[in-house]
């Protein structure tokens, strides 16, 4: 369940300190502009009540291809399956990467 962040701590600079920071993603300095807009963009599918409008989707075509848009988008709906999937049938982490506490 918890390999996708394993592959985050493998593959990203500055992955464990990108890992702490991501729940406070708009406050943390460690990301870059593609990438808050990535997290932006998963709020806005993951979280029920925001969307998707118009101006978001120009600034994602301005920082990815549509293949890239594409391949996150599908990426972003996978972990919200999993994140409903996985606990109504009891699978949990499965020690791959203990996610850091996050800096007060």
């Amino acid at each position: 369940m918890d390999i996708n962040s394993s592959r985050v701590l493998e593959a990203t600079e500055g992955g464990l300190e990108k890992l702490a920071e991501v729940t406070g993603w708009r406050d943390s300095t460690l990301f870059s502009p593609s990438e808050r807009l990535a997290l932006e963009y998963a709020e806005r599918i993951t979280v029920t009540g925001q969307k998707v409008d118009d101006a978001l989707f120009a600034e994602l075509k301005k920082h990815f291809t549509e293949p890239q848009i594409v391949e996150m988008t599908a990426a972003i709906a996978m972990e919200n399956f999993r994140s409903k999937f996985n606990p109504a049938l009891g699978i949990e982490a499965q020690g791959f990467c203990m996610v850091p506490p996050r800096k007060a």
